[in-house]
This record gives structure tokens, sequence and C-alpha cells, in this order.
């Protein structure tokens, strides 16, 4: 009898003990719960909702036309006429031994660009003569010409662009707009990215959500077939039936949801919906019947040629229509480290027509106030020349560039005509008034109405943010 009874009486204890933990767990739990917004053992909220952000913002979206490999400054946007005088000679040891080159030796020839610069609008901003289309728009735009980065290799380039820093695993800027906005559509990704070329070095990290919820990473539509891969039913699979295993799907991820508050779970619940949502949403968004014949040729649908491009760019003006927050523009590859002259011509001629005519388009539409364009790369090119292959003519190329290079924005909070930055007389250096790509993240999130120190995410005991702990507005951008 007495080992029974301290059987019982152990047996107790344990009780105790357990149902004391768990209540200390539920206290817990529900403390974690209300810190995210929900109580414990309701439905969370669709965390793409619209969200309030620090203070009112100028734009609602953000267009990211990102120009993969690094296009030359001093051939579309930077003129530098003073590199004629120094063309084929050796740039001086003092100047060289300050760079990081990637492939190009020391002693490299000054390398001039053969392009023409026209001053074009009121504002007299200086374009080159492969950039006619996107020069139109110079009253709106403002072209950054003193832009730096630490990264001269394009995938860590790349992760700073677009993390803020070149450790893998962090979110992206698009991911970090969404988390902190949400979407305004309920029938698309918050976040869309698009893609033309042949690939970029940074792949899919470049609209990661790293960190945080799955949710808020980016969607990557096709240029052919369904937008979205498996966007369709499968043949055989009625709508009726598809409802009845998505409804049980559901069911059973809400009630483990209820039981653990798995921020993952909810994301994934998020996504069966939206998907859901997608299938009546996606063809309609892809289908361009409804445009006018002068919305197409503006954007050069009718080239084959400019087709792929201008299509994703009035696909990227549709999105912007219907409530998407931020979308991803990927053109592969503007790495001109041979055939300059070739290469940047193509590239140019591809993606400034669909480039000039989104700007144009979203002003004629009202939309350009509230969405922020962006176009650039993740560096420029030198001044001096690279050379792999002698038998070619007009082989010369130039190499990675992060020390000084130029982009350009428009819209969203932007002041238009004008140019922010300035590098020396042959564009090695910045001179006056250093755009770190870190002073840009934190520009872009102040025009979406955050300050980019407060847009914090918490993840293994710290508070990260997308500028890390650098970055500081460019008031001189801002309208």
């Amino acid at each position: 009898m007495k080992d029974l009874r301290d059987f019982q009486i152990l047996r107790s204890r344990r009780k105790l003990l357990h149902e004391m933990a768990g209540g200390v767990g539920a206290l817990a739990l529900g403390d974690l719960f209300a810190r995210n917004g929900y109580a414990a053992g309701a439905k969370r909220s669709d965390p793409l909702a619209p969200k309030a952000s620090h203070f009112p913002g100028k734009a609602k979206s953000v267009i990211f036309l990102f120009m993969e490999g690094g296009p030359s400054q001093m051939d579309l946007l930077d003129p530098k006429p003073e590199l004629k005088k120094y063309h084929g000679q050796a740039a001086p040891a003092s100047i060289t031994s300050q760079l990081q080159l990637a492939f190009t030796k020391p002693n490299a020839a000054i390398l001039a660009s053969s392009r023409e610069f026209k001053k074009y609008g009121q504002s007299g901003l200086e374009f080159s003569d492969w950039l006619p289309y996107t020069a139109q728009n110079a009253d709106d735009m403002c072209v950054v010409r003193s832009m730096y980065s630490e990264a001269f290799n394009h995938h860590p380039a790349q992760l700073m662009l677009f993390t803020g820093t070149q450790q893998f695993g962090r979110p992206t800027m698009g991911a970090w707009t969404i988390y902190g906005l949400g979407s305004e559509s309920d029938s698309l990704p918050g976040f869309v990215v698009l893609s033309s070329g042949v690939g970029t070095s940074g792949g899919a990290t470049n609209f990661s959500s790293g960190f945080l919820p799955s949710t808020y990473q980016g969607t990557l539509l096709r240029s052919s077939g369904d937008p979205i891969l498996y966007l369709s039913n499968p043949k055989g699979v009625s709508g009726r039936g598809q409802k009845a295993v998505f409804d049980a799907v559901k069911d059973l991820n809400q009630a483990k949801l209820d039981e653990t508050g798995d921020e993952e779970i909810a994301a994934r619940m998020a996504s069966y919906e939206l998907a859901y949502r997608m299938q009546t949403a996606g063809p309609e968004l892809t289908d361009l019947s409804k445009e006018s014949p002068e919305t197409l040729e503006m954007y050069g649908i009718n080239d084959e040629k400019t087709k792929q491009f201008g299509t994703n760019c009035l696909l990227a003006r549709r999105l912007v229509e219907r409530g998407v927050r931020y979308i991803l523009l990927m053109d592969a590859s503007w790495d001109s480290h041979t055939n300059l002259n070739t290469k940047l011509k193509e590239n140019c001629a591809k993606t400034d027509r669909g480039a000039g005519a989104l700007i144009k388009d979203l002003k004629q539409r009202g939309l350009l106030d509230s969405t922020l364009v962006v176009w650039g790369g993740e560096f420029g090119r030198t001044p001096v020349s690279e050379i792999r292959n002698t038998a070619e003519a007009d082989n010369a190329g130039r190499d990675h560039h992060p020390m000084a290079y130029s982009m350009w924005l428009a819209g969203g909070g932007i002041k238009g005509g004008q140019v922010v930055g300035k590098t020396d007389d042959l564009g090695f250096f910045i001179t006056e008034d250093k755009v770190h790509v870190h002073d840009l993240q934190a520009t872009m999130m102040h025009c979406l109405g955050f300050d980019h120190t407060r847009l914090t995410y918490r993840f293994m005991g710290r508070d990260f943010r997308l500028t890390d702990i650098h970055g500081n507005v460019v008031k001189k951008m801002l309208a």
C-alpha cells in the first residue's frame, strides 16, 4: 500500500507540474499572440492586408527596373567628354591603385565613350543617344550620378542592393515593403517578379523573404503558359471538387494554427487562399486584348525585339492598377566585359522603349505620383577598358565599378528634372553628394511612408532592418 500511495503522490505532483507548466505556457503563448496582433485561438487576419505606414507616404507602390550586370553610366547617364583626351592612354597608378577591379589589369587604358549626349526637357537633363524614349521623360526623372557600394562582384552586389547586406538569408526590399504596408490587391500577390533576358546572378535571392514569413516573398510570373505554375486545374478536376479539398485543408491548417500560433501556417493558409483567387485574376491580368493599339505600340509589343521587356513594363502598370505593392522587373545581362558597343546597344534597344513608355503611361493615367519607379543595376562600369580577345575588332568592354555609378528614379515623391551627385571628369570617383545603396533604400522607404530605422523585424534576438545599421534619406531627391 505504501508503494501505491507513493506512486499516487508522485503522479499527483507530476500532474500538478504539468498543469502549471501548461498554464504558464498558455499565458506565454497568449502574450506572444497579443504582441503579433491576434488572440490565442482566434483566426489570424490576412498578413497581406493593407497596413498603416509611419507617416503618409507619397508612393503607394514600387516598380524596380533592375538592369542586372551593371549598365555603363558614362555611356548612358553621366557624360564624360574628358575621356576622349586620354583615350588609349594607361590610367595613372595613383588612380587604379584605389580601384576594386574584378578582371581588369591595373595598367588598363582609358576608354572614351562613343555615345552622343543631348539635353532634354525644360530641365536640360543629358541622356545618351541610346536612351531616346527614356529621355522624353527627363522632367519627371531624378538622375543620381553618385551611387556607390562596397560590393564589386555581381551576386554580393545584388544582395547588397536588395537586402542591404552581402550575406545570404536576409529579406529583400520587396519583402520588407509588403511586410510594412501589406497589399491593396486581394487576388494577386503583393510582390510580383517579371524577368527577361538570360537570368540573373542573384536569382531568387533578389526576391526572397529571408527570415520574414514566406507570405512576403516575391512571386515570379512566367512569360508563357499559365502566368504562375499550376494556376489552372488539372484535367478532370472540377471547381466543386477543388473547393472541397481547399476547405478541408483550410480547416486542418486552422486547427493547427489555433494550437501552435505558427506564423508559417498562417502564411501557408494565406497562400492557398490567394492562389484560389488568382485562378481568375491571373489570366485576366495577362490578357492584353483590351489595351488600345496605341498603348501596345507605345510599349513596343508589336516589335519582336522590344516585345518581352515592353510586355513586362505594361504588366507592371496593370499590376499597379490592381493594387500590387511591389513589382521587380529583372533584365539580364548588362555585364559588358567585352564588345561594349554591341552589347550595350542591344540592351538599350530592347528596354528603352518599354521603360520610357512606362513612365509616360503611368503619368497620363494619374498613377506616377503614387508609383515610385527606379532604374539601375548593382553597380556601374569602369572608365578604363577590358580586352579579352585582341583578335576581335571593337572588342573593348568595361569592368565592374561600384565606386561611382548612376541610377534614375521617377514619381512617388521624387523630385524630377534634376541630377543628384557628381563624379570627377573621368568618372572614377564621386566628388559631390555620395549616395550609398543604404541611402537609396532609406529614401525609397521614406517615399513609402516609413522611417527606415523603425521598420524592423525581430529575429534571433535582434531587430533587423533593410538598411542594416546604416543609411540616410537623401533629401535632395525628394519632391
